[in-house]
């Protein structure tokens, strides 16, 4: 049930809007002056305020401009017996939804306060969305401010314009689907579907139809025409996560639709025709799954046009206080709870703990310290995390035998090796990924590998 505030100093037109709101299902509070009304408005107990322009105390215009300061998501209706143009388009320049004169018409001022509160929804939809993608990028935001989130966003702005099918690189966790939504957002296919599907998730067998829909009869319980996800998706954006745990045969099929532009029905004679925008996306490395014949080099060289390297978590942390107050104020609002401030130590913890699960281990960790927390402030006792102990280990294990010079190529090459073993752990054998990440070519990191016997 919404909530509206009626700030009316008049005892009969107070009680008049409080009975026929209330019909209407809405909960009624009343404020008999201006003062009151900005009172009531602090303590955040609206979703919509109705109030008179000519008050004691303090003015309509004074009780706009509080509710604005306060939450400019919740919309205002000034009322007033003395209507002029000069007052309507002060109000409404002033951050006013709409105005209305007296004496009222009901029908109308319900119609009003129908169209702010769908439109309050809609609004905080928008935001919501664009508060998960992003930052002050000029772009739907990506919630981060590393120099790696910056490129990550500036390629995004790039891409988005055209129809070139994108390939999405990260671990899981990371978001992808969230980024790819984002190059959908700023495409010229906005106003059309965007159709995501997991192709890890759905079993091989089904798939096929999920992708590309049948015919009526097409097999045993195909009992009429499905449309698939191709068709859905015409003329937006089709997302294809986890791609690589597609098979051949089907890889084959959605090669044929990025290359004709149609695809064949399960079942069926004539081909659609689709006009779709792919983003495709993988936790693995497709370069290996390439050589190891498991996934298609045509394919993969179609949907790798212009890829983008999602960086995890633990390679930006300067984005871990960002992510972890953006979470905070928006579960923070879901639970209702005032709870909106973090200790340094807590911090540290997070900037400092692995986030193997990267970007969604994060909002997990902070979801359920929301529910937990009983204070105002989430300290490092409510995280329940606990950071691995530090390794003792300071020095190489190297002979010191030998020159200057063979001692140091030694341990140059035990600290290679150890770098890159970790770097292919932290990217679950991604080499592409872990090239990245040591900023080297991807045939000098295969060549290193190979060197340090490190294939397995």
């Amino acid at each position: 049930m919404e909530t509206i505030l009626v700030v009316e100093d008049k005892e009969s037109m107070a009680q008049m809007l409080k009975e026929t709101l209330e019909l209407e299902g809405y909960e009624i509070i009343i404020a008999r002056d201006g003062a009151e009304g900005i009172r009531i408005i602090r303590e955040n107990k609206a979703d919509i305020v109705l109030t008179d322009l000519k008050l004691p105390r303090k003015d309509g215009i004074e009780v706009l401009k509080a509710s604005k300061d306060e939450n400019p998501m919740i919309p205002v209706i000034v009322m007033t017996a003395f209507g002029s143009i000069e007052t309507a388009v002060n109000a409404i320049k002033t951050g006013a939804y709409d105005f209305i004169t007296k004496p009222l018409d009901t029908d109308y001022l319900l119609l009003l306060i129908k169209r702010a509160l769908s439109n309050r929804r809609l609004v905080t939809e928008n935001l919501l969305l664009k508060d998960a993608l992003s930052h002050h990028l000029g772009i739907p935001d990506i919630v981060g401010k590393s120099p790696l989130m910056i490129k990550v966003a500036e390629d995004i702005r790039k891409v988005s314009q055209a129809k070139t099918t994108v390939l999405l690189l990260g671990e899981s966790g990371t978001g992808k689907e969230l980024f790819a939504r984002a190059v959908h957002d700023l495409s010229p296919r906005k106003e059309y579907p965007f159709v995501p599907i997991n192709c890890a998730a759905i079993p091989r067998g089904l798939l096929e139809s999920e992708l590309f829909g049948y015919e009526k009869g097409a097999f045993t319980g195909a009992g009429e025409k499905k449309l698939g996800k191709f068709e859905l998706a015409n003329r937006g954006t089709l997302f294809l996560d986890e791609i690589g745990e597609m098979d051949m045969v089907l890889q084959t099929k959605v090669l044929r639709a990025l290359q004709e532009g149609e695809i064949d029905r399960v079942g069926g004679t004539n081909p659609v025709r689709v006009d779709i925008r792919i983003i495709a996306a993988s936790n693995r490395d497709l370069e290996a799954a390439v050589a190891d014949n498991t996934f298609r080099q045509d394919l993969f060289y179609r949907l790798s046009v212009f890829p983008i390297i999602i960086p995890p978590l633990r390679d930006r942390k300067d984005d871990i206080p960002v992510l972890a107050e953006y979470f905070i104020s928006r579960y923070a609002a879901e639970m209702n709870k005032s709870l909106k401030d973090i200790t340094g130590d807590a911090m540290d913890i997070l900037k400092n703990y692995s986030w193997k699960g990267n970007v969604r281990e994060l909002e997990n960790v902070i979801e359920r310290t929301m529910i937990l927390c009983e204070g105002n402030t989430i300290t490092q006792k409510d995280l329940r995390l606990t950071l691995p102990a530090a390794s003792s280990e300071t020095i190489l294990d190297i002979s010191m035998d030998g020159t200057l010079d063979e001692v140091a190529k030694e341990a140059l090459r035990i600290a290679e090796s150890r770098r890159i073993k970790k770097a292919l752990e932290d990217t679950h054998g991604n080499k592409t990924r872990a090239a990245e990440i040591l900023k080297v070519s991807y045939k000098t990191l295969l060549t290193k590998i190979k060197e340090y016997k490190l294939e397995k």
